[in-house]
């Protein structure tokens, strides 16, 4: 996370405000050039200020887990925790400042 948003994230608690939960769905590849069969779907659950700064932290995330590249499918906001285990864990590791990706990679 940018010092920048870090800022803004902490002036929203600081404020009393909750941080903007948002969930990402898409899919991604290990490798550059995978072909649409080699996709790995996943969620991604993240606090951020504002869509743009959850669409970049979301890339850095999957960047930094070996994504190659990655599409983007869905994007909106999670306004309270999920009563799905794996999500609600999720959930509270983005309320910790995480970037929560669940994966579906089969095998």
């Amino acid at each position: 996370m940018t010092q920048e948003n870090e800022r803004k994230l902490s002036d929203l608690i600081d404020n009393g405000e909750e941080p903007i939960v948002y969930v990402i769905v898409g899919r991604g590849w290990e490798e550059d050039e995978g072909e649409a069969e080699d996709a790995i779907p996943f969620n991604i659950i993240l606090t951020a200020v504002d869509d743009d700064s959850a669409i970049r932290r979301s890339l850095e995330a999957l960047g930094e887990q070996g994504y190659a590249s990655a599409e983007l499918d869905q994007i909106g906001l999670v306004t309270e925790e999920p009563d799905e285990p794996t999500l609600a864990d999720a959930y509270r590791d983005a309320l910790a400042g995480n970037v929560a990706i669940i994966s579906f990679k089969e095998g």
